[in-house]
């Protein structure tokens, strides 16, 4: 084992009956890192998650987790790993406490230290005034940050986050990423999947951007953000919202870039010359009768390095499971 990685995976496939869920994908996580698997709904993260983590069995391929083979080593494994599935595992009839210490006797933490443990954790999560209070009784975000904390109970040295701010609200996500840059802080690696880009962009040391069940891209935000930076992006903001009609002409004017349509109001135009980009946008509100806001020109975003290798459309992205939007 490359004692620089704690995650190596090769050639990792699954099949569910003739899908093809990941295909033949391959990657290493080091220790201390936060890797991201970023990919839109269905691209087979949670998938990859679930093999690596035992709870499915890969159809090809290998892995190993800080040297254990995860198809014959599986016992020793989940020892050592924290897991945190997209939905709570927890009990509503339970309080937080409780929940905790439960936890802690299915990881054979020893009982003298169990409420110990516990205790710590909720203290760690800020969830401590709230220790007695049964789980159902939780918002949406307490109820994530106590999974995982009960994902780390035992210690774990690596611990697998499976979309973990979908559904929360601003501040709660806020908040949720701040707790995972904490747990970076005390030599935890976190392997986490997510389809928000910028997301992705905040947490990740490294980003290993997934389609379709295959890994297209593995680097870290700023060189993917790097390799499109001699796009000239410019963006466009207009006072009122284009119509349907309005954003046909407007991709038809600027054919030879690429459009991204943040909303109906906000583009992005990559590549061109930007005085004439500059131009052309200006005769066009004209020609129109709207008003400019503002154009600028930004650096690229990971969301614009995402479109480029992948040809995705950030809307794709921005759908949650079940159909609905962040």
């Amino acid at each position: 084992m490359n004692e620089e990685y704690v995650i190596q995976v090769s050639e990792l496939t699954k099949y569910y009956d003739k899908h093809l869920a990941v295909d033949n994908i391959n990657f290493n996580v080091k220790q201390g890192e936060i890797f991201g698997f970023l990919g839109p709904n269905g691209a087979g993260k949670t998938t990859t998650i679930r093999m690596l983590t035992g709870l499915s069995k890969p159809s090809k391929g290998n892995a190993s987790i800080l040297g254990f083979n995860q198809h014959n080593e599986i016992v020793e494994v989940k020892k050592h790993i924290g897991v945190v599935p997209e939905r709570s595992n927890l009990y509503d009839e339970l309080s937080g406490l409780d929940n905790l210490i439960f936890i802690g006797q299915l990881y054979g933490v020893p009982r003298h230290l169990r409420r110990k443990r516990a205790e710590e954790l909720l203290k760690m999560f800020g969830l401590y005034e709230r220790k007695d209070s049964l789980f159902r009784t939780y918002s949406r975000g307490m109820k994530r940050s106590l999974t995982i904390a009960a994902a780390l109970v035992h210690h774990p040295k690596i611990l697998f986050l499976d979309e973990p701010t979908v559904g929360l609200d601003v501040v709660a996500a806020r908040s949720l990423r701040n707790l995972i840059n904490n747990l970076k802080s005390k030599g935890i690696t976190i392997f986490l999947t997510t389809h928000y880009l910028e997301e992705a962009d905040m947490l990740c040391d490294r980003v290993g951007i997934i389609v379709k069940g295959c890994i297209i891209k593995i680097d870290t935000p700023n060189q993917l953000k790097k390799a499109i930076a001699d796009d000239s992006i410019i963006e466009c903001i207009f006072t009122h919202e284009l119509s349907e009609k309005q954003m046909k002409m407007l991709t038809k004017r600027f054919s030879k870039s690429r459009i991204i349509s943040k909303d109906s109001q906000t583009i992005h135009i990559s590549g061109g010359v930007p005085n004439e980009v500059y131009e052309e946008l200006t005769l066009f509100a004209k020609e129109q009768n709207i008003q400019l806001e503002s154009i600028n020109s930004i650096k690229p975003s990971l969301e614009d390095a995402f479109i480029k290798i992948t040809g995705l459309s950030p809307i794709v992205m921005a759908v949650e499971k079940g159909g609905k939007n962040q």
